[in-house]
């Protein structure tokens, strides 16, 4: 096999399957999803079971725009209230092809703070 540079979009779906390869949710225990782009952070609990979204939250629900580590933090809590009224306390957290650093690390943070336990 020759030794052909990947392209970026290659390598990052690479990396997310990685990650994923470990991880399943269930309607127990949902797998916490989260998406970054430059502009926005999306979060969504997953029962990869039946196939479906339990809840979801990102930051265009946010009223109070700030730094965007502040906003990922206030994300991850609204994620947590919406999961607590849907029954679910316990999730796997997800973090896709991203780093657990910054907005990742703050949406967790947040998350853990509301409630959820992972």
């Amino acid at each position: 096999m020759p030794n052909v540079m990947k392209s970026k979009h290659e390598r990052t779906k690479r990396r997310a399957h990685r990650v994923r390869v470990r991880i399943h949710g269930t309607a127990e225990c949902p797998r916490l999803s989260v998406k970054r782009s430059l502009k926005h952070i999306y979060a969504q609990l997953i029962d990869d079971a039946a196939g479906r979204t339990l809840a979801a939250s990102s930051d265009k629900d946010v009223s109070e725009k700030g730094k965007p580590v502040e906003t990922a933090k206030i994300v991850g809590m609204k994620l947590a209230e919406k999961a607590k009224a849907a029954g679910i306390e316990q999730v796997v957290f997800d973090r896709g092809s991203n780093r657990y650093i910054g907005r990742v690390a703050a949406l967790a943070e947040g998350a853990r703070e509301g409630g959820l336990n992972f």
